[in-house]
């Protein structure tokens, strides 16, 4: 049964806040109007929010559930049927899985569980067993020297609709302070001496010097023709971004600072800050917060990246602190990422679009997720 009626609700529009009535009939939403209806069935939401369905376009979240303890590996489909139950319970309604496509570490879970998380991806939909909409994000570490072979056999899926062009490199973009980045990966490697470390960015910076400029050339010559957005990923500088944007690049990744962020609206590039930025009041790589950037407007979408409840908690941040309007917050996490990824059929509550659909309820300052419907199913 994929209809329902929520009445007695704040609903969020895309422009303001009515106090209404939300119909939803065959998956789609019908009506969206104020006042209050007496209609059998229909579900008295007591003054809580109705928001549309979160959009999360880029998310690590899987990984934690593949590799739930060191050294330990998950089957694929398990992890992901858990992954997808906690990103509805945090009432993200259309997720992009970010798979990433390459590793600078020798040995990584990444790299081993790549094509086995993609398949079950893919057979959870095919299966109907996934509850949100899942889509793929590729996260092309373009310093890889397998990159290409691994990227070709996922790049002919429908599901494929974002790429990130990303260089870990160590000394440059997000890890532009070295020791941010051995402070980082030292907990891999509790036993680098200073020679070991130096030798170890030594090798990482000749293998970017060899494959990342044939790379990002094939990779974007793979996506040519293909409906795929394409990202930039710790964007540092302005020249950076100017490059990305000369190259098709529409969204920039988590920039760095503020010149990155402000050249990113110079070049008309979505601006994608970490929710978790948001909710801990500042990166954990020391670098720009993401509140700074809401102040300043520069801020377009948010992506809960490694906690999928921090999404909707770092919108309702950007409400309360740095006092945008409801509809602005909750469009960093809907409507913008919708937008910029050519989904015109969500991220908004309007007749016409999916019935993708969040109750929530603010408790002591929090937002509380109640209720999920996506594409008109219960789902939490």
């Amino acid at each position: 049964m994929n209809d329902f009626v929520l009445t007695n609700a704040r609903i969020v529009l895309d422009d303001r806040v009515i106090h209404g009535t939300l119909i939803a009939r065959n998956g789609f939403i019908r009506l969206v109007d104020e006042g209050l209806t007496q209609a059998p069935g229909a579900i008295d939401c007591d003054g809580d929010y109705v928001i549309p369905g979160l959009i999360e376009l880029h998310t690590d979240n899987l990984e934690k559930h593949l590799m739930p303890r060191a050294g330990v590996l998950w089957p694929a489909l398990p992890a992901v049927l858990t992954h997808d139950a906690q990103v509805v319970a945090a009432g993200i309604t259309t997720v992009f899985d970010a798979l990433s496509v390459g590793d600078l570490e020798e040995e990584s879970v990444r790299i081993e569980t790549l094509q086995g998380t993609y398949d079950a991806i893919l057979a959870g939909q095919a299966s109907g067993a996934l509850r949100a909409d899942h889509w793929i994000h590729l996260r092309c570490e373009l310093a890889y020297p397998r990159l290409l072979e691994a990227l070709e056999p996922l790049m002919n899926h429908s599901s494929v609709r974002l790429l990130s062009l990303m260089d870990h490199t160590p000394g440059q973009r997000q890890y532009r302070d070295i020791q941010q980045y051995r402070k980082y990966y030292s907990k891999n490697h509790m036993s680098w001496t200073e020679d070991e470390f130096a030798d170890m960015v030594s090798r990482r910076i000749d293998q970017q010097a060899t494959y990342s400029k044939h790379h990002e050339s094939a990779v974007l010559s793979m996506a040519l023709g293909k409906e795929i957005v394409l990202a930039s990923h710790d964007d540092t500088d302005a020249q950076q971004v100017e490059y990305a944007h000369r190259i098709g690049v529409t969204i920039s990744e988590f920039p760095t600072t503020h010149e990155a962020a402000e050249a990113a609206r110079k070049h008309g590039l979505a601006t994608v800050m970490g929710a978790p930025n948001v909710v801990r009041g500042g990166s954990h790589s020391g670098n720009v917060a993401a509140l700074e950037l809401a102040q300043a407007d520069r801020l377009d979408l948010l992506s809960s990246d490694y906690v999928p409840a921090s999404l909707l908690h770092g919108a309702f941040m950007l409400h309360t602190q740095a006092g945008w309007s409801m509809p602005r917050a909750i469009a960093t996490v809907a409507g913008n990422p919708a937008k910029v990824l050519g989904l015109d059929d969500r991220g908004q509550l309007k007749p016409g679009y999916r019935a993708d659909v969040v109750r929530m309820r603010v408790a002591d300052g929090l937002p509380i997720v109640r209720n999920v419907w996506v594409r008109g199913e219960r789902s939490f």
